[in-house]
C-alpha cells in the first residue's frame, strides 16, 4: 500500500533529510519558524497539553553563553548555525490545559496537580513535540542538528528556571558542504520492530 505523502515530500521530511553538522550563511526569519510552528502545533499530544518551550538563540552575547554548555564536539557547529533553538519542557503545562481542553477543564488537577507527575507528561510529550520541530524543520526546505551533548544544568540555569527542563538544543539552517559527512547509518527493519498479537 501507498503512502498519501507525495514520494518527494516523503523525501523531504525523512530518508533524504539528514542531520545537518555544518549550514551556510543563510539566515533564518522570525517567519520561518513561526509557519514550522504553526504547522506541527497540530502534532498529537496527551490531553493536548502543549509543554514544549522553544527559545531562540539570536544574539551572539546569548549565543557565546550557551557554546560554553556544549559539549567540545558540539561547540563549533553550535557557534556557526544560523539559528540555535533551545527545547525544553515547561513543569507547570497544566496550567494551560482549560483553555486547551474546554470540554476537560477539570484535567488539570485531576491528573496533574501534582509535579512528579507533570515532569514524567511534560518530559515525554515536549520531547514528541520535539519531534514534529525538527520535522517541520525539514518541511521548511532547513536542515535540523538536533544535540542532547550539553551540561543540561548549566543550560537550565543560564537560560530557563525551575519549571522548565531542557530537552535538547537544535542547530537550525540551509544545510552546508558536508554538512553529513558520514553514510546514512543502518535502520532497523520493519520484522525487527514490528510484532503482531
Amino acid at each position: 500500500m501507498s503512502l498519501a505523502l507525495d514520494p518527494a515530500a516523503q523525501d523531504l521530511l525523512f530518508r533524504e533529510a539528514r542531520t545537518a553538522n555544518t549550514f551556510t550563511d543563510e539566515p533564518v526569519t522570525d517567519e520561518q519558524v513561526q509557519a514550522i510552528y504553526d504547522l506541527v502545533k497540530y502534532g498529537p499530544t496527551a490531553f493536548n497539553q502543549t509543554p514544549l518551550r522553544i527559545t531562540l538563540v539570536r544574539s551572539p552575547e546569548a549565543r557565546e553563553r550557551l557554546v560554553k554548555h556544549m559539549a567540545e564536539g558540539n561547540q563549533p557547529k553550535t557557534a556557526a548555525a544560523p539559528l540555535v533553538a533551545i527545547l525544553s519542557a515547561d513543569n507547570e503545562f497544566h496550567e494551560e490545559l482549560p483553555a486547551l481542553m474546554p470540554h476537560f477543564p477539570q484535567a488539570k488537577d485531576l491528573f496533574f496537580a501534582e509535579r512528579p507527575v507533570r515532569e514524567r507528561s511534560a518530559l515525554l510529550n515536549g520531547a514528541l513535540q520535539a519531534a514534529y520541530f525538527i520535522v517541520g524543520i525539514r518541511a521548511a526546505g532547513l536542515a535540523a542538528g538536533p544535540m542532547t551533548g550539553l551540561d543540561f544544568a548549566g543550560v537550565q540555569k543560564e537560560f530557563l528556571d525551575a519549571d522548565h527542563t531542557p530537552l535538547m538544543v537544535v542547530n537550525i539552517g540551509k544545510p552546508g558542504e558536508d554538512a553529513s559527512p558520514f553514510p546514512r547509518q543502518p535502520r532497523l527493519a520493519y520484522e525487527d520492530v514490528i510484532t503482531t498479537v
